[in-house]
């Protein structure tokens, strides 16, 4: 095994995880899928930091991580709306939203001279569904009765902030395009 695949392999293993938490949170082990959606987030944390740090970077490995994290996310939500614990609204805006990104990225990383990454306003978003999605699992763990659904909130920042990201995303590449095709 060569070193440089050691990030495109943690991604790997984040894949192999997907099934296993969302049967964890379907079978209500919310503790387990915790355990299990914290081990996959390190994976991720993990892969991210050798791939930069040792310029471990791959065209694969920028195709395949965003994917892992949309599947991880997409699989977690719709698990804990299968459960009625989220609105099915939230699972729908977020599945329709990862699908136009999963469609314009793959558009964009068609085309020779456009990198595709993250900026911060989209790691945000990623970031407030983590915390939305572990507190949904602690608070259905523990059968915690709050009048104040904390977790939903979350949820509601997270997706105005996928929202703000999708936004901003599209303004970025359509100044782009437009500065590209001004220059001809």
């Amino acid at each position: 095994m060569k070193k440089e695949n050691i990030p495109n392999i943690l991604t790997i293993i984040r894949f192999v995880f997907i099934p296993f938490i969302f049967i964890a949170v379907i079978s209500k082990h919310f503790l387990i899928s915790l355990i299990l959606f914290t081990i996959s987030a390190l994976t991720d944390i993990l892969d991210g930091y050798i791939a930069r740090k040792f310029n471990y970077i791959t065209d694969f490995g920028k195709l395949i991580d965003p994917l892992a994290d949309k599947l991880t996310q997409i699989s977690l939500l719709l698990s804990l709306a299968i459960l009625n614990i989220l609105p099915w609204w939230i699972f729908i805006i977020v599945s329709i939203k990862e699908l136009v990104i999963v469609i314009s990225a793959s558009v964009l990383y068609s085309k020779d001279d456009v990198v595709v990454y993250s900026k911060w306003y989209g790691k945000l978003a990623t970031v407030l569904f983590y915390f939305a999605i572990v507190c949904s699992l602690l608070i259905n763990e523990f059968n915690l009765d709050f009048s104040f659904r904390i977790d939903l909130y979350l949820y509601y920042l997270a997706i105005l902030s996928t929202i703000f990201a999708l936004i901003m995303y599209t303004i970025k590449f359509k100044i782009k395009d437009k500065n590209k095709y001004e220059g001809l």
